[in-house]
């Protein structure tokens, strides 16, 4: 659990900072709402 909570952690900062556009922007939230829902299953 808590390295999915360390993966997602990760994730989340690195799309962060990798947005520049606002198009960027609604990618990286669609990958970070990807990823926890892959950590909540995981966490299942």
């Amino acid at each position: 659990m808590k390295t999915a909570f360390a993966a997602l952690a990760f994730l989340l900062a690195a799309s962060a900072a990798a947005c520049n556009t606002v198009e960027g922007v609604g990618e990286d939230v669609t990958a970070a709402g990807r990823a926890i829902d892959e950590a909540a299953e995981d966490a299942n």
